[in-house]
């Protein structure tokens, strides 16, 4: 088959190489640069399992193009794998990246069927569907971390398809025979279901950074061991020790755009738990940016913005929040992250030379604590505590 995959990303990356190990990927994307990466069998983002396939894997049948007619032409499947940012204007995620694709398909190949991996709110794709008059459109989510998306690929928790039909089918079978994994869970439900379980699990997950977060607050409050109360109530094996590490909110690309969103959807339905995932990451980060505020610091300096261990992505880290609320209290701060470029970011000075920034600080604060810190111990706040 042909399948032709929207957008480069790590839900686009991740996708195309397990498809292309079995049959022809071609990936088209606006960004001429990642075209000429991925054509030179070259990852355009930072994830090993990729970049290893890219460079080691001879059978992967698999090209990139800026050529959208040469791209959609005779595709079987069309993965949209757009980035849907969360627009606080509107209160919903921005999809016109995936009508964008939706229009060019109907354009180049009317007989392709489009697979949307971006994710979207709950009614979109049967909303998309009446809109385009156009009926081959479904949903399944992805389930990707940043950083480890082709082995959550090859390894999937589960396939979700958002409809139950011949094609739905056979594009589980395309995911299926790429995974190494064997004896995958797949549902086949309506898209609007399929829409709700990713958000829905996104939340979740938020939810329970979020509650590990306020226990840690009170803890903290109180002057209490937070890691032995933590590790006494993940031994109940109905709430198990995972997931369980606090930090200073929530961040990435997903969680604080999918609660938002799911939040949204529930315009017209009573909650309140929905509404207190949102709002305790914001409690969290005051929380944290009140505590590093009452110990006076005179220069202030921020160890990594990275989202978390192992990603390059600053993205909605929570860093960047907790950044923001010190500065507008004046505290002069400094940043250590060898990942930037600048030597202003933020209004604050970056300085990449390790030695020199635990030099300059008087308190150091770390989102994810680093062996790199041991031997300025004293002087590091940090909730990572496992």
């Amino acid at each position: 088959m042909k399948i032709v995959v929207a957008g480069a990303g790590f839900v686009g990356m991740s996708n195309a190489i397990l498809f292309a190990q079995n049959h022809e990927v071609v990936i088209i994307d606006i960004n001429p640069t990642k075209i000429k990466k991925i054509n030179n069998k070259i990852s355009p983002i930072d994830d090993s399992e990729i970049e290893d396939f890219l460079a080691n894997n001879k059978d992967l049948n698999l090209s990139a193009t800026l050529d959208k007619e040469l791209a959609y032409k005779d595709a079987d499947f069309v993965v949209v794998a757009t980035p849907t940012d969360y627009d606080e204007a509107t209160d919903c995620f921005n999809t016109e990246s995936v009508e964008n694709v939706i229009e060019e398909v109907m354009a180049n190949d009317s007989n392709a069927v489009i697979i949307i991996k971006s994710t979207v709110p709950v009614g979109y794709t049967e909303k998309i569907k009446k809109i385009y008059s156009f009926n081959n459109i479904i949903f399944s989510p992805e389930f990707l971390r940043e950083g480890s998306a082709l082995i959550d690929n090859l390894y999937p928790s589960r396939i979700i398809i958002g409809e139950n039909t011949a094609r739905a089918k056979i594009f589980a079978k395309l995911m299926l025979e790429g995974a190494v994994k064997e004896n995958i869970d797949v549902i086949f439900t309506g898209s609007t279901e399929a829409e709700a379980i990713k958000l829905f699990s996104n939340s979740y997950l938020a939810m329970r950074v979020a509650y590990f977060n306020e226990l840690d607050s009170f803890a903290e409050a109180f002057k209490l061991n937070s890691k032995k109360i933590i590790e006494g109530v993940g031994l109940d094996p109905r709430i198990g020790s995972h997931y369980n590490n606090p930090s200073f909110g929530y961040g990435g690309y997903c969680l604080p755009k999918d609660t938002k969103q799911l939040r949204a959807n529930y315009e017209k339905v009573p909650n309140s738990l929905i509404q207190a995932i949102v709002d305790a990451n914001r409690i969290r980060k005051d929380f944290i940016a009140d505590s590093i505020i009452s110990k006076k610091p005179k220069k202030l300096g921020i160890y990594r913005l990275v989202m978390k261990r192992g990603s390059n992505n600053f993205r909605s880290s929570s860093t960047l929040g907790i950044i923001k609320r010190i500065k507008d209290r004046g505290i002069k701060i400094i940043i250590y992250e060898p990942l930037l470029k600048e030597k202003i970011y933020l209004n604050s000075n970056v300085i990449n030379n390790l030695g020199e920034f635990k030099k300059q600080s008087d308190l150091i604060i770390a989102n994810c604590f680093s062996s790199e810190l041991q031997d300025v111990l004293g002087k590091v706040y940090t909730r990572d505590l496992f």
